[in-house]
């Protein structure tokens, strides 16, 4: 594709999100055609939302009000934002404050396991429960994962391993997490950080097809340099083959998170979340 057809296609995600309704954040709302305001919209075929980790720098209440202002439905929560050490009444008050904004937690995380403590672990998983999370992501140690599936069946609370990359001593691509579950419950899968995956060598796209139910969760982020981390940017800037994921989990009817991780910019990141949800809804509203 040329610089200028990807240019145009850019441009056309970023009208059908409807810049134009979040023009008070700032300079990148565009005017949407006539026609679109026309036509009221059809929902979308994805839950897209927020990795509350990309707001690591705000407390709860800054946080939860930047995904209001970005118009944001669904949040996989950070610990820093519902605190793991939390009384069970606080944390249920903490949850009621996402609630009360109208906000839908998908789940919490990223907890990682590098022992089979069950004490530990189960206190992890009583913190999701009082915290309203249908789903953990978890980085847990491979000699972990009987106590996970214990967990698991008793609190009937899905877990998604998270991978991350050639780094990762355990679950460097979703293959990985995929070969040790293969035989395990159905509540256990993947939580696929897209951008890990790709620098791990995997197809991020075959990917989805490949998990299939096991695919439990998404962290959509992009890259310039497929190899490297350190290369993020805002999400349709990159190379990342976003538009391609977005239409197999539309064609495989993922009903799971899919959740923009946000990481740069950490002390001003509602700009570039703003443009890569509104890039992220476009394609969505054009597969609806």
């Amino acid at each position: 594709m040329s610089s200028s057809s990807s240019v145009l296609s850019r441009r056309s995600m970023l009208q059908l999100a409807g810049l134009a309704a979040a023009a008070p954040l700032g300079s990148l709302a565009v005017s949407v055609p006539a026609a679109a305001q026309s036509t009221a919209p059809k929902p979308l075929p994805l839950k897209i939302g927020v990795a509350s980790y990309s707001l690591r720098k705000f407390p709860r209440d800054k946080a939860i009000a930047a995904l209001k202002q970005l118009n944001v439905k669904y949040v996989t929560i950070k610990d820093v934002h519902l605190a793991r050490t939390d009384s069970p009444e606080q944390i249920r008050a903490a949850r009621k404050e996402f609630e009360d904004a109208g906000i839908t937690i998908m789940g919490g995380g990223t907890l990682t396991w590098k022992t089979a403590d069950e004490a530990a672990m189960r206190k992890d998983f009583e913190y999701a429960k009082a915290a309203g999370m249908p789903l953990v992501v978890c980085s847990p140690a491979p000699d972990t994962l009987d106590l996970l599936e214990k967990m698991v069946k008793e609190f009937d609370i899905k877990a998604a391993i998270h991978n991350h990359g050639t780094e990762d001593p355990w679950w460097p691509a979703p293959s990985d997490v995929l070969k040790k579950i293969d035989k395990r419950d159905p509540r256990m899968g993947v939580c696929m950080d897209i951008g890990h995956a790709t620098r791990a060598g995997a197809d991020v796209v075959k990917t989805v097809a490949l998990a299939g139910p096991r695919l439990l969760d998404l962290h959509i982020k992009d890259l310039t340099d497929g190899t490297n981390k350190d290369s993020q940017v805002e999400v349709g800037r990159g190379i990342l083959p976003v538009v391609g994921v977005f239409k197999e989990l539309v064609r495989t009817k993922f009903a799971g998170h899919v959740s923009l991780e946000y990481e740069i910019k950490a002390d001003d990141p509602v700009p570039g979340m703003l443009e890569s949800l509104s890039y992220m809804r476009g394609i969505a509203a054009a597969l609806a």
